[in-house]
């Protein structure tokens, strides 16, 4: 038990109030010790009549799951042993891996009351909601008891899926997503005939087949229709700088959203999908999966993924990438870079590999940095800022632009466009059959 303010304040102003009737005459001397008394009576019945410490509970109700981005709530009931609604403060103890959140005041009683705390968790992995702390005062606000509950509940921070179903559903309609779902008719797109039929106005006239034509002494066009089956190999780096957050949220994280929707739509499209990723050395490698169960396996597989304080060996990477496909795929690679002495080796690297491979290049952008480079300056630390900023944006240019060189296909953007982006990219290669 810990006095509280009001007891303070009780304290310093019945002093004065105490010492004044002696000031009047040296025999009212006992005023002093009986009014000692009756502050320490009181403090006592207001620790005799506090509901008891040791009676004192809560029980918490954690998700097993909580989406990275999203989180999810934690359920707490407080039994404090009263008849009468107490007055108490609760908070939580987190562990690292969760936004701190804070207290919450509440009237709590025998019967117990329920409080809902935010589960923000900022990383992957496992998380803990560790204790809860109870501040609750005695009927006369004298005393304040604290009491420390061991909650230990624990869950799985996982990729978020809900924007994956959310995206996947936006292109569920869309004419070039079902390409290969249905045999659809693409004038002048794809390699794969499907069919002669006679030429109408507003035919592309690249589609004309000439020996048809002198067969049968009309104009005949030929229709093509879209292959399936492709091989979809996303790599994720998971060096340093994809630890770093963007609202809030590592890059990482980000780029394992991108890629479990770029796999739904993949896999909803008949394609195959198969997951790298890489650091200092290879890490975790998922062979081509078809069909839509191959999803839950890729999830599975994406929530053990972590980032590393180890810088990235695209060299090595890449290599073992190289080595492990056996016909030409679409390889999409999400990482990051700082400028073009880093970057050397992950262009000539990604140069290698688009010689036999599709490569799309996914570069994740931080906003904070067009935001620096083109405030105006307050001063010489903001201009300071504002050069170095622009500096990394003209790199990370000089870098595209050698992609592009290449035969690379790159994606630079801040997180919430990188999927869009990648999605009208994937489905642009397959409508035009570059797999």
């Amino acid at each position: 038990m810990r006095p509280t303010w009001r007891a303070i304040a009780l304290a310093a102003g019945g002093l004065p109030v105490a010492l004044l009737p002696t000031l009047v005459h040296p025999r009212l001397w006992p005023f002093w010790p009986v009014s000692l008394a009756v502050f320490v009576l009181l403090l006592a019945t207001d620790a005799l009549l506090a509901p008891r410490r040791s009676q004192v509970a809560a029980l918490a109700a954690v998700p097993a799951t909580l989406p990275i981005g999203e989180g999810g709530e934690a359920r707490l009931t407080v039994h404090i042993p009263s008849d009468r609604p107490v007055a108490a403060l609760v908070a939580l103890d987190l562990s690292d891996r969760l936004l701190p959140q804070p207290a919450q005041s509440i009237r709590a009683a025998r019967a117990g009351t329920e409080l809902v705390f935010r589960l923000l968790p900022t990383r992957r992995g496992l998380v803990t909601v560790e204790r809860a702390w109870i501040r609750y005062r005695g009927p006369l606000g004298l005393l304040a008891a604290v009491v420390t509950v061991d909650l230990g509940r624990e869950a799985a921070v996982v990729p978020n899926l809900g924007p994956v179903h959310r995206t996947a559903l936006r292109f569920a309609d869309d004419r070039t997503f079902r390409a290969g779902l249905k045999i659809e008719r693409y004038t002048g797109d794809g390699t794969e005939l499907y069919s002669l039929r006679e030429h109408v106005q507003g035919d592309d006239t690249r589609s004309i087949d000439w020996k048809a034509t002198a067969r049968h002494k009309k104009l005949v066009s030929r229709q093509f229709r879209a292959e399936r089956n492709h091989q979809i190999v996303l790599a994720l780096d998971t060096g340093r700088l994809m630890s770093e957050p963007v609202a809030g949220i590592p890059k990482l994280d980000h780029a394992v959203t991108t890629a479990l929707l770029l796999s739904y739509i993949s896999l909803r499209a008949g394609d195959r999908v198969g997951w790298i990723t890489f650091d200092s050395r290879v890490g975790l490698f998922v062979e081509p999966l078809a069909g839509l169960a191959a999803f839950s396996v890729l999830a599975r597989r994406a929530g053990r993924i972590d980032t590393s304080e180890l810088e990235t060996n695209f060299t090595l990477g890449l290599t073992a990438l190289a080595q492990r496909l056996t016909r030409r795929s679409l390889v999409v690679v999400l990482t990051d870079f700082v400028d073009t002495v880093t970057a050397e080796l992950m262009v000539e690297n990604l140069g290698r590999l688009a010689r036999r491979h599709a490569v799309v290049f996914v570069a994740l952008q931080d906003p904070g940095l067009a935001a620096t480079a083109g405030r105006s300056p307050g001063g010489l630390v903001d201009l300071n800022r504002a050069v170095v900023a622009g500096t990394l944006l003209r790199d990370r240019e000089v870098v595209l632009r050698r992609l592009q060189l290449h035969g690379i296909q790159p994606i630079d953007a801040v997180p919430g466009e990188v999927t869009p982006r990648l999605i009208n990219a994937y489905l642009e290669i397959k409508r035009r059959e570059r797999i």
